[in-house]
């Protein structure tokens, strides 16, 4: 789950663990603004309707970068739109710019630009990120299973950071993508290219599981609770993340 599902679940209470970073959601949430919409900027979104999908990534991302770039949200028509909702949307002409991923965003930008991304965001001190989480309790009796689970991600990853250049549309692995997201074929390779796989050292580092990933969690439930989607704010959540599975991948 992204980021910001998983703080609201952990805020709650929730018996999960983070075990792995599924990626570094870098560019691949996107705010894309319809053709004529007059929306260039940030400071455009004033008055404009703007759709995303509530405690998403996306809806953080976008909530937190109006405020960065001092747009006042109250000004903003900030609506609740799942992805599909948002492609249908679209088509009428119901909304001016939406903040989202693929398979939908490949999809507006056809009658629309990319005005600013989640990586953009990301570089001002408040990254997202998709996580593999699992239930404690489950885990720690099919250790196996969570560790095995996490050494085939690892090595599919690594497959796709060194042969990135071979994922071409007519790719098994293209095609496969496109077939389990419902995203068109040629639009997989560069969605793929704006997401970032960390690898074994990278997730065990201060950046990701050592670290990085609580302090992400800790600023996601700030900004969740400001927004009136939590009601507490846990004191730690490195509570919520459990490394040993990685380590013993490892070995």
């Amino acid at each position: 789950m992204g980021s910001s599902p998983l703080t609201a679940a952990a805020s709650q209470g929730q018996d999960i663990k983070l075990v792995w970073i599924l990626d570094d959601i870098a560019s691949s949430d996107v705010l894309v603004a319809r053709n004529g919409s007059g929306v260039n900027s940030w400071k455009d979104l004033a008055g404009k309707k703007v759709a995303t999908p509530f405690v998403s990534t996306a809806h953080y991302s976008l909530m937190v970068g109006m405020k960065l770039n001092g747009v006042d949200t109250k000004g903003v028509n900030v609506m609740n739109m799942r992805p599909p909702e948002i492609a249908a949307a679209w088509e009428r002409g119901d909304i001016d710019a939406a903040f989202i991923w693929d398979p939908v965003m490949s999809k507006i930008k056809r009658n629309g630009k990319a005005v600013a991304t989640s990586g953009d965001v990301g570089k001002l001190g408040y990254p997202t990120f998709d996580g593999l989480v699992v239930n404690a309790k489950w885990a720690a009796e099919h250790k196996g299973f969570v560790v095995a689970l996490i050494k085939a991600i690892s090595k599919a990853d690594a497959d796709y950071r060194a042969n990135a250049a071979k994922w071409t549309v007519t790719s098994p692995q293209v095609k496969a993508v496109a077939k389990w997201t419902k995203a068109d074929e040629k639009d997989v390779p560069e969605a793929m290219a704006q997401f970032i796989f960390p690898d074994n050292a990278a997730q065990a580092s201060a950046t990701w599981l050592g670290g990085g990933a609580a302090k992400t969690l800790a600023n996601t439930s700030a900004f969740l609770k400001e927004q009136g989607r939590l009601q507490e704010v846990k004191p730690d959540y490195n509570a919520f993340i459990d490394m040993s599975y990685l380590r013993e991948a490892m070995k």
